[in-house]
């Protein structure tokens, strides 16, 4: 059997991450896969979309890079590497990769066709993330993105519909990373007649598994003697992987806990590292962008306790793999990481948007009497 991967990117984000580890798991399993990214003319369709969505938005900035029209992109049908397939495995297909159009005529090869939905866009009409609102259930409309002005038959409203005339001229298997998108997805209109269900991420666990902290801090020249807590993002000062509030919390550990500051240090994985030096009351020693997976998990297994306060989640690979690391986590009760944290026995689930409960969860695994015991669950 061939199977064809597609994702908008190689590398970058937690899909490509996910989508190449599934890649290189069927293959060695016997199953003939390989994944197809955006090229080079993918850019100009990225820009033309924005471009698009900025005019509906009355050319207002704000969410500009939250929603997806899918207007344009890549027709991979004409494609080889399409023709050879046996099934079709989309992944994150947005930023120029696929079009609506190009969809459709996928679904009209009569190819098998499986999605891994990696956030809520495939089963709303054009936002990653629905927040509160539930409109994408019946019919999109009066979207809050589209904050040039709401209206009935806005932009979300005419790109469902496409969406709708789209989704029906073939079946998807839709597969949801956790039970919480799963849930989400089978809510919507536009997963109607076609089937959810859930399936976690892979993770190669005889590279992610735990090791010796003290042997993997020397080896990234970390340091020995203190308490070191893990940060990680693409880009560290993205509000919505939740930075406020960990500067908050780290504040509130620091004003409430002075000895601390001589017991803790924040390792922080991620473009733009440097930046969080002067924001943290703790030193900082930046580790930037580090894609190579064995040195990643030597970062996760020098670090005593792994914090995601992200505010939008799906199941981050980040908490999985530092979690097979043996590090306890805490993160926010949002998406699927309450699926992943056993609260209170590998780590701890803090009330969403709450920089106090935050930090009562990194003091409670810092200072842990059964530390080790949390490291194995």
């Amino acid at each position: 059997m061939k199977v064809l991967l597609v994702n908008t990117s190689e590398r970058t984000g937690g899909a490509a991450v996910a989508c190449r580890r599934l890649m290189e798991a069927l293959n060695k399993h016997g199953v003939e896969a390989r994944m197809l990214v955006r090229n080079r003319y993918g850019k100009w369709h990225f820009l033309w979309e924005r471009f698009c969505i900025w005019a509906a938005k009355h050319f207002d900035k704000q969410y500009l890079f939250d929603v997806d029209i899918a207007n344009a992109g890549t027709a991979i049908t004409r494609l080889p590497e399409f023709r050879e397939a046996d099934v079709i495995h989309l992944h994150w297909v947005n930023q120029g990769m696929l079009s609506l159009k190009g969809l459709g005529k996928i679904l009209a090869s009569g190819k098998p066709v499986v999605w891994t939905m990696h956030d809520m866009w495939p089963c709303t009409a054009i936002c990653h993330h629905a927040r509160s609102c539930t409109y994408y259930r019946k019919e999109c409309h009066n979207c809050f993105y589209l904050n040039g002005g709401r209206k009935e038959n806005d932009l979300s409203y005419r790109i469902f519909h496409k969406k709708l005339t789209t989704y029906r001229l073939g079946a998807i298997s839709f597969v949801a990373c956790s039970r919480w998108l799963q849930e989400l997805a089978e809510k919507s209109r536009l997963t109607d007649g076609h089937s959810v269900c859930n399936i976690p991420n892979p993770l190669n666990t005889s590279i992610f598994c735990p090791g010796d902290k003290q042997a993997a801090r020397r080896q990234l020249a970390l340091p020995l003697d203190r308490k070191l807590i893990l940060f990680s993002s693409v880009k560290v000062t993205d509000k919505r992987k939740g930075i406020d509030y960990l500067t908050e919390a780290c504040r509130l550990l620091a004003d409430e806990h002075p000895e601390l500051k001589e017991e803790i240090a924040i390792a922080v994985l991620g473009n733009g590292a440097e930046q969080l030096e002067s924001l943290l009351p703790f030193p900082v020693y930046p580790l930037y962008y580090i894609s190579e997976e064995q040195t990643l998990a030597h970062v996760y297994r020098a670090a005593a306790l792994f914090v995601t306060p992200s505010l939008q989640e799906n199941l981050p690979n980040t908490l999985m793999e530092a979690m097979a690391c043996g590090t306890p986590c805490v993160g926010f009760c949002i998406g699927g990481i309450p699926e992943m944290i056993d609260h209170g026995t590998n780590g701890y689930v803090a009330k969403y948007r709450s920089a106090a409960d935050l930090a009562r969860g990194m003091l409670h695994i810092l200072s842990a009497t059964d530390y080790d015991t949390l490291c194995k669950e």
